[in-house]
């Protein structure tokens, strides 16, 4: 099949099919006219990377399930590689949580220590603390 059917059943576009032969992930042969020739072997791969990268695993960190596909497998999970990455996806989403955390926290500080609101022309020179925008 061409690119363009590739990209349709698989359910991403063309440019994410190029995107995933650069990486190696996809690697099509060549008609006699030079367009790429996939097979349904290649459909499956670009299908499973688009599911990993739903779940958070990027194009970029495929491989491994990739591999795992190629090597016979039924389901891309089943090599020891692949379950590194989900370990590796896992550490990083929650070092990303970690790091949100630390940023609210440190918003929540700020806000409490300075939410009052400019007086308005007719209340004079006082300020007002927004006691609804501060953390519960």
């Amino acid at each position: 099949m061409q690119i363009s059917e590739l990209a349709d059943r698989a359910g991403v576009t063309v440019k994410a099919v190029r995107y995933y032969e650069r990486l190696g992930l996809l690697a099509p042969q060549r008609l006699s006219n030079g367009y790429r020739d996939y097979d349904d072997g290649q459909l499956r791969a670009a299908r499973e990377i688009r599911e990993l990268a739903a779940v958070g695993i990027p194009p970029s960190k495929a491989a491994p399930f990739i591999a795992c596909l190629g090597s016979g497998h039924a389901r891309s999970d089943e090599c020891p590689a692949a379950v590194v990455a989900y370990a590796d996806g896992i550490a990083e989403l929650d070092a990303a949580i970690a790091a949100l955390e630390a940023r609210r926290e440190q918003l929540s500080r700020r806000l409490a220590s300075a939410a009052v609101v400019p007086p308005s022309p007719d209340q004079g020179s006082g300020c007002t603390v927004v006691a609804s925008l501060l953390p519960r």
